[in-house]
């Protein structure tokens, strides 16, 4: 069974940074994409990154060149990162990673319906 443990939430004030870890398990193959994707209080789950198996990345606009995602890879094993930089109380919500093993078209890559294994979230509050 596939499993997804996210950590590096936190509280922070506007301008500072956070990094995001998750580790994906439980399969014996890799996964085709992993994404970041974001929930806040009232609004829809929105994608934030994603990166490919071949290392090919898409970003929200909202996080382009603030946000970086990256992954390791190992036999038994992925971990998923998202580096945050000058964070915006804006960029508040319930961080969650996904994964996919299936092929996704660039522009389904930040979708959250085109992922099928989800973390149990990660809170990170951006203060003013």
């Amino acid at each position: 069974q596939v499993q997804l443990v996210e950590s590096g939430g936190g509280s922070v004030q506007a301008g500072g940074s956070l990094r995001l870890s998750c580790v994906v398990s439980g399969y014996g193959y890799s996964t085709h994409y992993m994404g970041w994707f974001r929930q806040a209080p009232g609004k829809e789950r929105e994608g934030v990154a994603a990166i490919g198996s071949d290392d090919s990345w898409r970003y929200a606009d909202s996080v382009k060149g603030r946000f970086t995602i990256s992954q390791d890879k190992d036999d038994t094993k992925n971990t998923l990162y998202l580096q945050m930089t000058n964070l915006k109380p804006e960029d508040t919500g319930m961080y969650f990673c996904a994964a996919t093993f299936q092929y996704l078209f660039a522009p389904s890559r930040l979708l959250p319906t085109a992922y099928h294994h989800w973390g149990q979230g990660t809170q990170v509050t951006v203060s003013s």
